[in-house]
């Protein structure tokens, strides 16, 4: 694994911890003077019961040695939960693990796959890889978002069209939320493959083009198997309610499925069903007006 860059990816991971932590929450005096929100260095360091030296020179992406056991004592002081802990672990542990290159080819899907998520008729379905390329969808997911088919396969990546897409940005009420939850899953997967050279390029490239990308990349939000509960606005449909989960396929960890479910008590899969059997209704068919 590219040491610098894992070593970089630790350093931000750990100062964005550091910050959402007040010294009151902590059991510590707030005092005066500080300069950044949340624990000061040497706080975290009192809390993990190790030294202020060694733990700035974790922070500061040093290449030291960090046992397991010190490493849990870090995640209790800054109150990781299970995801965040194993984004630390992979990225504070090299373990010596030669990097994988990104493949250009798109993962195959397996038959029973394809088979699972054309069953999910009314279930807006989309698998992606461990770069968050889009690699299979169903037809609900093409009648509810966009229609993929007409997107080039180089630009079918899941957190482009996120900030890219005014579709996206328009249908999601909580535009937000839905954003940061593939963030989040984006920063497991990066975790994992650091050292592969496409992940720097794709965050230099939308830190660049995206301010928003930016703020909420640099919040450090971790999560192997986001859950997220989404409201719509579809321009021909109205408001649509989802709950969203985020599966990994056994056997296949570089495939991933997001199943958006009809939340129960609302009328969404009556109107996706409409929306899809509609006369002369096509994927992707949006008056992009009926959106201002």
């Amino acid at each position: 694994m590219h040491s610098a860059a894992r070593l970089q990816a630790l350093s931000a991971f750990l100062k964005s911890q550091r910050a959402k932590i007040s010294p009151e929450s902590a059991g510590l005096p707030a005092g005066t003077r500080r300069r950044t929100p949340g624990l000061r260095r040497e706080e975290v360091a009192q809390l993990a019961g190790v030294s202020t030296t060694w733990y700035t020179w974790l922070e500061q992406g040093r290449d030291i040695q960090a046992s397991p056991s010190v490493l849990d004592c870090v995640a209790a002081a800054l109150r990781l939960n299970a995801d965040e802990r194993r984004y630390l672990y992979s990225l504070a542990a090299d373990g010596g693990a030669a990097a994988r290159l990104s493949e250009s080819a798109a993962a195959p899907i397996p038959p029973a796959l394809r088979t699972i998520i054309d069953e999910l008729t009314y279930c807006p379905v989309i698998v992606s890889d461990r770069m968050c390329n889009i690699v299979a969808w169903n037809e609900a997911a093409s009648f509810v978002f966009l229609d993929f088919e007409r997107i080039p396969a180089e630009e079918r990546n899941m957190i482009r069209l996120l900030f890219a897409r005014r579709e996206f940005r328009r249908l999601a009420v909580n535009w937000e939320q839905f954003a940061s939850g593939f963030l989040s899953l984006f920063r497991s997967y990066y975790g994992r493959h650091v050292g592969d050279g496409w992940y720097n390029l794709f965050l230099a490239e939308m830190t660049a083009g995206y301010p928003e990308f930016r703020d909420m990349w640099e919040h450090g939000q971790v999560s192997y198997a986001p859950e997220v509960h989404l409201e719509f606005r579809h321009a021909k449909a109205g408001k649509m309610v989802y709950e969203l989960t985020s599966l990994g396929m056994s056997g296949q960890e570089d495939l991933r499925l997001s199943i958006y479910t009809p939340a129960a008590g609302t009328t969404t899969e009556s109107k996706l069903r409409r929306l899809m059997h509609e006369p002369g209704s096509a994927p992707g068919d949006a008056d992009p007006a009926s959106f201002s």
